[in-house]
C-alpha cells in the first residue's frame, strides 16, 4: 500500500496484517514527503549541531522545510511542481519517485513477493504520471499498467489500473482516514448490539 501525499508511507501487508512499513519512531521516518525529510543519515544531525543549530531550528528544518519543498525550493505541492517544469521542480519529483521505488523493493522483500499494489493519498490518487513511473520501474516484478485505465482513474472510487496479464494487480484506492477513525471510535463507544450502521465504502470499479 502506497499512501502518497503531503505525508507519505508504504506498508507491506500479508493476510491483512502489516509485516513492514516505512514509518518509524516518528512521522519523519521513511519516504520523502511534502515538507518532511523522510529517512535521514543521523550524521546530518550531528553536523548541524556542530554548526550551532539548536533543537527548534533542526525540528523546523526536518518537519517544515524539507521534502518536496526543501529539495525544489518551490513548493510542497506536487501539482505545482508538475506545472513548474523547472530543473529544481523535476529534481524533487525524481527524488520522490526514486524513494517510492526503492522502498517498494524493501517492502516486497519483507513479504516475499507482491500480489497487489494500491496507490492512495493525494498524490497517489491523482498523479497518474507518478503512478506510471513507479509501475514502469517495478516492471521487473511483473507489474504492467494499462495507460488508459491509469489516465481515467476517477480518484473517488477504487479503480483497477493494471493491464491484462499483469502479474500484479494495481489499484487506485481513495483514502478516508476520517471514516476509519470514526468506525474505530464507534466500536469503543457502543456495544455491538446498538452500534450505528456503518457507512459503506466507495464502490469498486474493476
Amino acid at each position: 500500500m502506497a499512501h502518497l501525499g503531503n505525508g507519505a508511507s508504504l506498508c507491506a501487508a500479508r493476510g491483512g496484517r502489516s509485516v513492514a512499513t516505512t514509518m518509524g519512531f516518528s512521522a519523519l521516518d521513511g519516504l520523502m514527503m511534502g515538507t518532511r525529510s523522510g529517512t535521514l543519515d543521523a550524521g546530518v544531525l550531528l553536523y548541524l549541531m556542530e554548526q550551532g543549530w539548536d533543537h527548534d531550528r533542526i525540528q523546523k528544518l526536518l518537519y517544515k522545510q524539507s521534502g518536496l519543498l526543501g529539495v525544489s525550493g518551490i513548493s510542497a505541492d506536487m501539482r505545482r511542481l508538475r506545472a513548474d517544469g523547472s530543473p529544481a521542480a523535476q529534481r524533487a519529483i525524481d527524488q520522490f519517485t526514486y524513494r517510492v521505488v526503492r522502498e517498494s523493493g524493501a517492502m516486497v522483500a519483507c513479504m516475499g513477493g507482491l500480489d497487489v499494489l494500491a496507490f492512495s493519498g493525494g498524490i497517489g490518487e491523482h498523479d497518474s504520471q507518478l503512478r506510471a513511473q513507479v509501475c514502469e520501474q517495478l516492471g521487473w516484478m511483473g507489474v504492467r499498467m494499462d495507460a488508459g485505465r491509469n489516465a481515467s482513474a476517477p480518484g473517488d472510487a477504487a479503480h483497477a489500473i493494471h493491464a491484462e496479464g499483469s502479474a500484479v494487480e494495481v489499484w487506485v484506492v481513495p483514502t478516508d482516514e476520517g471514516r476509519v477513525a470514526a468506525r474505530e471510535a464507534a466500536r469503543l463507544l457502543y456495544q455491538e448490539d446498538d452500534a450505528p450502521t456503518p457507512v459503506p465504502l466507495p464502490e469498486v470499479q474493476a
